[in-house]
């Protein structure tokens, strides 16, 4: 109760992320610049990393067609979209011999305006757009970024880049709903109005302070339940592909949020039926520090038909006149029954089908969840203390001004034994 109460009064001030599908402006905003970029350009290419591009890419990858970019535009719909998170050089070439400079639009996005792999992305495609574009390349920037503060916002502001608002109080692994994962969702022709509205309905159920009757607090209590009984791994396995990247997602926000304090649970992905193959054999048969939650789709688009034939081959022949879509039900249940059976903790979410309303629902459920699930471990489950070492040294190595004395330690560290090198 006192956890609910917390929430409830804090999503008045800084807990941003619960207002986010009520805000009409940030709707209409990015609905209008979506609409006035969308018949101009052919690809949007998102610059983000962590809670910048996972939310996004979730949306994107459950509810476009999963070969999106490859089909001609009258059939896909919205424009091809590419996210780059991560500053691997090899692979950031590559997109860059991919894309059309003159036909993509860039939208980087960064809450602080100074996350270095985005920045740097950023400098990049800034120049080689200048070079290859001139005094237009500035139509082809969208900049998602504080509203007033941060060293983005600064060039936004000189340069007169088009820009959109990252709230104050709104994290980054939390912003899937700000207009970080609306405005690629958006130019992707994905029906935000629909997905805010699922979210909107979520969170009216997960109001409730009773967790019997708020599904995101009653999963949080059984993880956190499995935890103290030593089950310190959990598993997000959503029998769906177009889940894939949700899952992802997940634990981003699962391991950001709770890993602190020397606790927290280790979040892993595992997909249905394709990991069956690769994992299900751990979770069976290796130590009981594993709790699985399972994520069901109840209805698909399509059922794919399997034909009869080969029935002198009794092995093979028993799929004919079944689906694929049965056999994957069949494969579901019989996972989740073998799992049960050999006493492995595991329980399932199930939604109706994939459709904008329910990803709406669902991640503002997961949303709820770990937010809840952050007052049960006794952490703050809304910053991140743990990644901004790394961030210091890394400063000091690229040479940062005020960073000097990280510089050094790096330089002072601890060297490696050339007997041990092989």
């Amino acid at each position: 109760i006192e956890i609910h109460k917390n929430l409830q009064e804090r999503r008045k001030t800084d807990i941003g992320f619960y207002n986010l599908p009520y805000d009409e402006k940030l709707l209409k905003d990015v609905l209008s610049l979506s609409k006035e970029l969308a018949g101009g350009f052919d690809t949007l290419v998102v610059l983000g990393i962590g809670g910048s591009s996972l939310g996004a890419r979730a949306i994107f990858n459950a509810l476009r067609h999963p070969y999106h970019n490859i089909l001609p535009r009258e059939k896909r719909k919205g424009l091809k979209i590419f996210f780059c998170d991560n500053i691997d050089p090899d692979s950031f070439k590559s997109l860059l011999d991919t894309v059309n400079l003159k036909k993509a639009i860039f939208n980087v996005i960064t809450k602080s305006g100074e996350t270095a792999e985005t920045v740097a992305q950023f400098m990049v495609i800034n120049s080689l757009l200048q070079k290859k574009l001139g005094k237009k390349y500035r139509g082809h920037i969208v900049i998602t970024t504080d509203p007033s503060k941060g060293g983005l916002r600064k060039i936004a502001n000189q340069e007169g880049f088009r820009t959109l608002p990252v709230p104050q109080n709104v994290g980054g692994r939390y912003s899937v709903f700000s207009a970080v994962g609306l405005f690629p969702s958006a130019m992707a022709d994905v029906d935000i109005k629909k997905l805010l509205a699922g979210a909107r309905d979520m969170d009216g159920i997960c109001s409730a302070g009773d967790i019997w009757k708020n599904p995101a607090y009653m999963s949080a209590s059984l993880q956190y339940l499995a935890y103290q009984k030593g089950k310190n791994i959990s598993v997000i396995m959503p029998y769906s592909n177009a889940l894939k990247d949700f899952a992802e997602w997940y634990i981003q926000l699962w391991a950001e949020s709770l890993g602190k304090k020397m606790s927290g649970p280790t979040a892993i992905k595992a997909i249905g039926t394709t990991d069956q193959h690769s994992q299900l054999q751990l979770y069976m048969e290796g130590p009981y520090d594993k709790i699985i939650t399972f994520i069901e789709v109840k209805r698909r688009k399509d059922k794919m038909p399997i034909p009869k034939m080969f029935k002198g081959i009794e092995d093979i022949g028993y799929l004919g006149g079944h689906t694929m879509e049965g056999l994957f039900k069949a494969e579901e249940l019989a996972t989740r029954l073998a799992l049960t059976k050999n006493r492995r903790m595991n329980y399932t979410i199930a939604i109706p089908e994939i459709n904008p309303f329910t990803i709406g629902q669902i991640l503002l459920f997961f949303e709820v969840q770990t937010a809840f699930a952050g007052g049960l471990f006794e952490v703050n489950p809304f910053d991140q203390p743990g990644v901004e070492e790394g961030k210091r040294l890394a400063y000091g190595i690229m040479g940062k001004k005020g960073y000097e004395d990280k510089k050094a330690e790096v330089q002072n560290r601890p060297q490696g034994n050339a007997r041990y090198v092989i």
